[in-house]
């Protein structure tokens, strides 16, 4: 198959992207509101690692960690502290990759390098705090990837991923940028609000096919699922477009576009298009029953009343912009390029909405699950490869250079 290596960055050129004016929004918003907070984490993490290396007063584990240059390795690191009254200590059992973690390891994002990476698991509780009634030891549990108290007005209103409890954009696997929350690829993972955030694996259903609900399946969910029925009811036949990379040498992963697909289909959609430019990309697609094209056979197709732009680019938003039917949605996933331009004349004209943004991945994962247990989506049909835990560092670091779609690590 024609798959594109991608060459990662070592110490230089990362931060040089690190500094770059297109990091700077991330930064702006992770610090426009309990700044204060932030920081203050960040400190108490580095004075409890300096009295750690002193005086071990807890036990270590393995956690992965990214450095500059593409290397992956396990590092010796101090279990989480017991849990506050409101928290858990678990142990993740499966982890999946996210579509955004081969910018990440291979030091092409804004997100400072070294970190912890992972943050799409399932786990197995081991011990919560005394106020936590929702989650018991020995459970199964999704974790998802945003931190949420299910206490403020944003996470009562269903909007988890913008919760006023924690500083803006507070996530597991994003090192300081998402608050030095920690990684999923190690053996124990501090869970804040065990009840607001963990969700049950339902019997029957595989920790392994279950991994990336904590963020990629809900992502692709949340650009379909809000606009499809009401389409449909107007009319059965109507087509989704899924705009996938516009460019063959994309370092986004492509499992949110495909898993929007499926989502579409298992909701009822008959006539799904999903446009890519990369081979093996389009061939898994084929495989899942979508309409497969190149993105420049768009130009001689007719506009679609729902488009999903999951390009991360500023070309393929665009693309996915100037396919949008009249009275149609644009529901993009956006990506880390600082502006874009956007043909707003065209937009107007055509009376179309532009929706942008991340997802509120807890409110979205009881949904997620009850179409998988009905067994219309299966997002396992995504996943290319599977392996051990114990071999995350070589099979991972292969995943990101080799342009992979979804690997799932398990013990």
């Amino acid at each position: 198959m024609d798959r594109v290596r991608h060459r990662p960055r070592g110490w230089v050129r990362h931060y040089a992207r690190v500094l770059a004016p297109a990091g700077a929004p991330a930064g702006r918003v992770a610090l426009e509101r309990d700044g204060e907070q932030r920081l203050r984490r960040l400190a108490d993490a580095a004075a409890d690692r300096a009295r750690q290396r002193l005086a071990r007063t807890r036990p270590s584990m393995r956690a992965l960690t990214a450095l500059p240059g593409g290397r992956l390795c396990w590092r010796s690191v101090p279990v989480p502290p017991p849990p506050g009254p409101d928290g858990a200590i678990v142990h993740p059992i499966a982890v999946a990759t996210c579509d955004m973690d081969p910018l990440i390891a291979l030091g092409s994002s804004p997100f400072p390098l070294p970190l912890h990476l992972g943050h799409e698991s399932v786990a197995e509780v081991l011990t919560v705090g005394e106020r936590v009634a929702g989650v018991r030891p020995g459970e199964r549990v999704i974790v998802p990837f945003q931190i949420s108290c299910g206490r403020c007005p944003p996470c009562r209103s269903g909007r988890t991923g913008n919760c006023a409890g924690v500083p803006p954009i507070s996530m597991y696997g994003f090192g300081v940028a998402g608050g030095h929350w920690g990684g999923a690829y190690s053996d124990q993972l501090a869970v804040p609000y065990a009840d607001a955030m963990l969700v049950p694996l339902p019997d029957g259903v595989d920790p392994v096919v279950a991994a990336s609900v904590a963020d990629n399946v809900c992502d692709g969910y949340r650009h379909v699922a809000p606009h499809l029925p009401g389409l449909l009811e107007r009319d059965p036949e109507a087509e989704v477009l899924i705009v996938g990379s516009v460019r063959r040498r994309s370092l986004y992963g492509a499992s949110v576009p495909l898993y929007a697909g499926l989502v579409a289909k298992a909701l009822g959609a008959r006539n799904v298009r999903f446009a890519d430019s990369r081979p093996p990309v389009r061939a898994q697609a084929e495989r899942l029953g979508l309409d497969v094209m190149h993105p420049q056979e768009l130009r001689r197709r007719a506009p679609a009343p729902l488009v999903v732009d999951v390009s991360g680019s500023p070309a393929g938003q665009r693309t996915a912009l100037s396919n949008v039917a009249p009275d149609g949605v644009c529901s993009s996933a956006g990506g880390l390029h600082r502006t874009t331009r956007i043909p707003a004349s065209l937009l107007y004209g055509r009376n179309a909405t532009f929706h942008v943004g991340r997802t509120h991945v807890r409110t979205l994962i009881p949904q997620v699950l009850d179409l998988m247990v009905q067994m219309r989506l299966r997002p396992e049909a995504v996943t290319t490869t599977v392996a051990r835990l114990d071999e995350a560092p070589g099979v991972l670091r292969e995943h990101y250079v080799g342009g992979g779609i979804k690997a799932i690590l398990t013990e």
